[in-house]
């Protein structure tokens, strides 16, 4: 289904399972979630099915409390990404936002936006100067980031969206993930994407993760103001609740 833009016979990224077999073959009640186990989780990501994108909001926003709270990964974010990703293309995505003409896909893109970031190496980083040693010993949110070529497939088509919100958090997924060393052939394309985000945009938090990407990556980004480093919690994050609301 979904076609990799990588080089000819450049190793391709893993496929991922079917969102109903991630449903229906993980250990929900095993899995840690910011409040106890993961067994309510299959109830919840089927909500975001339902043809009622007030349901679908609500149900993205409970998520983000169970398998995103502060900013952290837990033992469920995983399968959660992994469904989440799955689900892009299911017709449910094209439902339209509350009080926005924008496909509710646009905020299940930046809800893997804000949770690739919060497992991003910018993250990992600022996380070893205080604990060093922090990547090796927390085995979950390695686990997660190893995801990350995998999610990338799921993500990568949606680079040429014909919407530009669906766009735009497809290429800010596309950039944190690309961070992983099985990507770096994407790379050089994907500073296209990072460039568009820098000239279109108006999110400044957005904004910073293209640049902070084409100047990690090596391009000449002299011609951009620098953007000051951000505190915790700063990041590009959005848990869908907004969308309840008209937009004043």
């Amino acid at each position: 289904m979904n076609h990799s833009s990588s080089k000819a016979g450049a190793p391709r990224e893993p496929d991922l399972p079917p969102y109903q077999v991630v449903l229906a073959e993980t250990d929900w009640g095993s899995l840690q979630t910011a409040f106890g186990n993961g067994e309510c989780l299959p109830k919840i990501l089927a909500r975001l099915l339902e043809p009622d994108p007030k349901v679908q909001v609500t149900a993205l926003s409970e998520l983000s409390e169970l398998v995103g709270h502060q900013n952290s990964i837990y033992e469920a974010t995983a399968p959660v990404a992994m469904y989440v990703a799955g689900i892009l293309t299911h017709p449910a995505a094209m439902t339209l936002r509350p009080y926005r003409n924008v496909p509710i896909r646009a905020t299940w893109l930046n809800w893997l936006v804000s949770t690739a970031y919060d497992a991003s190496d910018e993250i990992v980083d600022r996380t070893e100067q205080y604990f060093p040693g922090f990547l090796t010993h927390d085995t979950t949110l390695a686990a997660f980031r190893e995801l990350r070529p995998m999610l990338y497939r799921a993500i990568e088509p949606f680079l040429q969206d014909s919407h530009e919100d669906v766009r735009e958090a497809a290429g800010l997924a596309a950039l944190i993930l690309a961070e992983h060393p099985a990507l770096a052939q994407h790379r050089d394309h994907l500073a296209v994407h990072a460039r568009r985000i820098l000239d279109t945009s108006s999110d400044e938090p957005n904004r910073r993760v293209a640049w902070k990407a084409l100047e990690a990556w090596g391009h000449d980004v002299t011609d951009i103001e620098p953007f000051q480093e951000e505190p915790w919690g700063c990041g590009p994050h959005s848990d869908g609740r907004g969308d309840l609301e008209p937009p004043f």
